[in-house]
């Protein structure tokens, strides 16, 4: 287990060239009092902090540290790695087996988050959702790839490199969860842990053909998974069917004490979704979103085949169908990429330090802040455009355009529920395009970066308004899924995988 060193106090020149940086105009000799002060309160209270003892959570079931896979163990490229860890020997999830996104800790598992920066990190402690679903006598055989710091909606940026479609290996499996669609389409696990900031749980979910669910912001808890942006961050379940995804809900929904800011403290008391899932909708009014169609990278043949689609869910399931607008959607990834490149900048620049009172993985920071100063050059293309452009906005602009797109937030999310006053649930294609193939070898800058992103469009604006978020498979376009996503009110994820469920009925008669 790695220990941070004790605490090192700073020699005058250092704090000069802090002063420096500050432009703080402090004579040397009023430097040199600030420098035995500074240096007093470092051994005193600091050294007293670094040797009191930090907190760990206790990890119940046994394990071992398992192995990297091989090429020919390892379909599609999605496993980061293998391990064995059984839970209890009765629950919701037992006989079930699951992979574990790999920016959440598993203790005694190595993990990468899919970058070099983390490369020989080994968490000692189970993140809270771990804990749940081994609780819950769930079975975890590995860690799945996910793309380098989970910071891409493709699936080729990863330090083990790209993770490629189950349905055709020349396509994306998307991200940034790729590895957890990827095993659970191929059939290698029944379940799957995802991580969503723009889309990463449902991007991959419609490429590869399953199931995913971003549930309403807060109501499972993030404790023990690496933060891109606190206001962002969503981890939600990943299945082939709406009853196992909803079953892994169960488990997995619920207040963290007070550990994780993002979840209310009057969060409602997570329900039995499983048992809501009747398949009866005809009571419910669903709302096709007219700004989730036609944008400049939308294929016309998803755009008709899920028009075709949702038509069922009238003529057989008896919804009311319908089409409405918010002509702010539009607007949701402006406001999504300002909050994310300067909140993400400030998250990994500072080592995940925020002013939240959470719980903190001191082990963890102390690993990344270590592997981003000697590892940095390792960052791929996209995480450097990144924090080049939130350094830059921070420092020219003072976080005024982080702070906006949060105020315009709020007014979309007010825009939503105003339509969802009179709908039961919004529904438009997750992703507005096939899964695309991945760039050539000798690709530029400017091919990389646009082949990473531009997948969303769609799911974007639900990260940032906290909605609930389905995508189900919608059906095949040149042998590659198209997904519907299902949007519904705050907490009511419940109508959301009973839309879904209604949904996935009528695909399985139509074999």
């Amino acid at each position: 287990m790695y220990k941070a060193p004790s605490v090192r106090v700073p020699s005058a020149s250092r704090l000069r060239e802090i002063t420096q940086s500050l432009k703080l105009d402090i004579e040397a000799t009023e430097l040199q009092e600030y420098h035995e002060s500074i240096s007093e309160t470092l051994r005193g209270t600091y050294q007293r902090l670094y040797e009191l003892e930090d907190p760990r959570t206790t990890v119940k079931y046994p394990r071992t540290p398992g192995y990297r896979p091989s090429v020919e163990d390892n379909p599609y490229n999605a496993w980061a790695w293998h391990c064995d860890i059984q839970g209890a020997s009765s629950g919701k999830l037992y006989g079930k087996t699951v992979a574990i996104k790999d920016n959440a800790c598993v203790a005694g598992v190595p993990l990468m988050n899919g970058s070099r920066l983390m490369e020989g990190y080994v968490p000692d402690v189970d993140a809270t959702v771990v804990s749940r679903i081994l609780d819950a006598g769930g079975r975890i055989i590995g860690k799945s790839v996910c793309e380098n710091l989970c910071f891409d909606s493709a699936s080729f940026t990863s330090a083990t490199g790209p993770v490629v479609n189950p349905y055709n290996k020349n396509r994306m499996a998307l991200g940034s969860s790729s590895g957890s669609a990827a095993l659970v389409a191929g059939g290698h696990v029944d379940m799957a842990l995802g991580g969503d900031q723009g889309g990463s749980i449902r991007m991959p979910a419609a490429a590869c053909g399953i199931v995913g669910l971003k549930p309403t912001f807060g109501l499972v808890p993030y404790t023990g998974i690496i933060s891109l942006e606190l206001t962002l961050d969503h981890v939600g379940p990943m299945a082939r069917t709406v009853y196992d995804t909803a079953l892994l809900l169960e488990v997995l929904a619920g207040l963290d004490g007070d550990l994780d800011p993002r979840q209310p403290r009057a969060l409602p008391i997570p329900e039995c979704y499983t048992s809501q899932l009747t398949g009866d909708i005809s009571h419910l009014k669903i709302g096709i979103l007219k700004e989730g169609f036609g944008h400049p990278s939308s294929e016309a043949d998803v755009d008709a085949l899920f028009r075709e689609a949702v038509k069922h869910l009238g003529c057989q399931k008896q919804a009311t169908v319908g089409d409405v607008s918010v002509k702010m959607h539009l607007d949701g990834k402006v406001l999504l990429s300002a909050i994310s490149v300067e909140g993400g900048t400030n998250t990994m620049l500072s080592g995940f330090g925020t002013s939240a009172k959470m719980h903190y993985d001191t082990f963890l920071q102390e690993a990344f802040a270590r592997g981003l100063k000697t590892h940095s050059n390792d960052l791929p293309a996209t995480v450097k455009k990144s924090l080049l452009l939130g350094t830059y906005l921070s420092a020219e602009h003072n976080g005024i355009f982080y702070s906006k797109a949060h105020n315009l937030g709020r007014k979309l999310c007010e825009e939503y529920d105003k339509v969802l006053q009179d709908c039961d649930v919004l529904v438009m294609p997750t992703i507005p395009k096939k899964a695309g193939t991945f760039p050539p070898p000798n690709a530029s800058l400017g091919e990389y970066l646009e082949k990473a992103s531009g997948n969303n469009i769609n799911t974007g604006s639900f990260n940032i308004t906290g909605h609930p978020a389905l995508s189900i498979n919608a059906g095949f376009s040149e042998g590659l899924p198209v997904g519907m996503m299902i949007v519904g009110r705050k907490f009511e994820d419940a109508t959301v995988l009973n839309v879904g469920y209604a949904f996935e009925r009528i695909m399985d008669s139509a074999g």
